[in-house]
């Protein structure tokens, strides 16, 4: 088993949670403030380490199952994350996808670390663009 940071598409509700394969959440919890977050081509979060300028990013703790972990999460991240140790708001240490440097594609990135948390992001904008649609 391996705690696994989750705050995208594989938390509870999301479009990846099967992936998961019924591993137990541990907690709801964030990370240490030591990340800054990005909207890597609005389709995935990523974390991203810095010495300066981090925030807590909300996300869920799961116990995940190695083989779970190598079956089924890790084939079905983009290229553009890998997986990497993060340090959680208690100080203790989880997997986490995390953005790959260098890129290796050219997606857009969007600094969504003001949001704090994948699901925020995505609230906002939706309503941005539903505002946009009822405008235009």
């Amino acid at each position: 088993m391996a705690l696994m940071f989750l705050n995208g598409g594989a938390m509870r509700g999301g479009p990846l949670h099967h992936l998961l394969g019924g591993a137990p959440l541990v907690a709801e919890t964030s990370t240490a403030a030591k990340y800054r977050f990005y909207s890597v081509g609005d389709q995935c979060p990523a974390l991203h380490p810095v010495s300066h300028g981090g925030a807590h990013i909300a996300g869920e703790l799961y116990d995940v199952p190695m083989d779970v972990l190598r079956d089924h999460v890790m084939p079905a991240e983009p290229p553009e994350l890998e997986l990497g140790v993060i340090e959680l708001v208690d100080g203790s240490s989880s997997l986490a996808m995390l953005l790959r440097r260098p890129s290796t594609s050219h997606v857009q990135l969007i600094d969504i670390t003001e949001h704090r948390s994948w699901l925020a992001y995505k609230e906002r904008a939706d309503k941005e663009r539903a505002h946009k649609e009822r405008t235009t």
